[in-house]
């Protein structure tokens, strides 16, 4: 499949008509309650992981399987339509694998990635511990450090992870750690951290704006030893790399970097799946509310807000679909997957904050979903790359030039 098309094949509609069900039956009921609660799903999870919604057959069906691209947008699109904070709880264990396919070794993602998701009647979670209190976007700022011990062949981590999606209470922490201060962002390295490792214990769990039912905390690193073999990629392959970049040679992509990078269609997926469920809403009301003798969406005020939504949400969701695709073909020209994180961002922050607005105080209220839907939006200008981090790899992208 060589040119980019939009026709969907008929497993991935009827993937896609699966798991929109799935989000009607258990997510919507549901999404409420845990958002109110601010407590990991674990039974909607693990529900998802009976149907196979959940799980590393999943994923390898869903992106290994998949040659062009789409099906982990359309799918993680219709789990982020139902709720985003319940959507991130099952999707979340994904940048742990994307952590360790993105570094590792192929015996080591068949050893590992696995175990970021467990079994249908052993749920497991793993999760990518890349941000610090004062390094997010910065990555060149972390300061978490990885020391090899010679003599036992293991790597000692000491430092703090901070905004870590399922921190502390996964199973595999894949860990981003600095093991050479001098090379600043190239002197990076990742690190599994097994099952009931000493020393990893979680920190502050954070209370949230938004995706609340999506757990978030700091990671403690206190002398935590992990073998050598849980060095993704391998020594000798870092050892290599370190050297070009010492003689100046260009070295491959930062860790944390090249799993961002990977992972931002489908970012923008989901910010396209809480647009559309406030846009949906607030079309059904627009149509039913009455004001002045007729539907309020008789008023062209009305009318072409709901044009709007509809447009950028259909233009998002075009960019992340040919971003996904091309990336299925070797990677992005210009930023394209930064492109589609951007506008998918940027389309449902304000598709939202339209869909408050046209229902007006009832929109403000928690009485309806759309002031969670908001909140929920805002997450996606920030994380992974927030929206001013997008324009500087976009700007890089298509000048040449370094800016800074």
């Amino acid at each position: 499949m060589n040119e980019f098309n939009l026709e969907l094949t008929e497993d991935q509609e009827q993937l896609r008509d699966w798991i929109h069900q799935f989000a009607v039956d258990v997510i919507r009921p549901a999404a409420e309650d845990w958002d109110e609660r601010e407590e990991f799903p674990w039974p909607v999870v693990q529900e998802a992981a009976q149907i196979g919604l959940y799980g590393w057959d999943f994923l390898a069906q869903g992106m290994l399987g998949d040659k062009t691209g789409l099906t982990m947008p359309v799918a993680i699109e219709e789990l982020f339509w139902g709720d985003a904070g319940i959507g991130m709880a099952i999707m979340g264990s994904g940048l742990a694998a994307a952590g360790i396919a993105a570094s590792g070794t192929q015996e080591q993602v068949m050893e590992w990635v696995p175990q970021c998701y467990g079994t249908a009647d052993d749920v497991r979670l793993g999760a990518f511990c890349a941000s610090e209190a004062n390094a997010g976007s910065d990555v060149g700022g972390y300061r978490a450090r990885a020391v090899h011990d010679e003599v036992k062949d293991e790597w000692v981590l000491n430092g703090a992870k901070a905004w870590i999606t399922n921190g502390g209470i996964a199973d595999v922490h894949v860990v981003v750690a600095v093991v050479d201060p001098e090379l600043g962002s190239k002197g990076h390295a990742s690190f599994v951290v097994p099952p009931g490792t000493p020393g990893l214990a979680q920190g502050q769990k954070y209370k949230k704006h938004g995706i609340r039912a999506s757990h978030t905390a700091e990671v403690i690193l206190t002398d935590v030893r992990v073998p050598g073999g849980c060095l993704l990629g391998g020594k000798e392959k870092l050892d290599e790399r370190l050297d070009r970049v010492r003689r100046g040679e260009k070295g491959n992509a930062q860790a944390a970097m090249q799993t961002f990078e990977a992972t931002r269609p489908a970012v923008g997926a989901q910010a396209i799946g809480v647009a559309r469920a406030a846009f949906e809403y607030s079309l059904e009301y627009a149509k039913e509310r009455q004001a002045f003798g007729r539907p309020i969406i008789a008023n062209q005020g009305i009318a072409f807000m709901l044009a709007d939504m509809a447009t950028e949400i259909e233009a998002s969701r075009m960019m992340v679909w040919r971003a996904a695709w091309l990336g299925k073909r070797g990677g992005f020209v210009n930023a394209e997957g930064s492109m589609a994180k951007l506008k998918a961002a940027r389309t449902a922050t304000w598709v939202t904050e339209r869909a408050i607005q046209i229902l007006g105080g009832a929109g403000y209220t928690r009485e309806v979903p759309v002031e969670r839907w908001h909140r929920d939006a805002k997450i996606h200008d920030i994380f992974e790359g927030t929206e001013q981090i997008q324009q500087l790899v976009i700007a890089r992208a298509i000048s040449g030039m370094r800016i800074e």
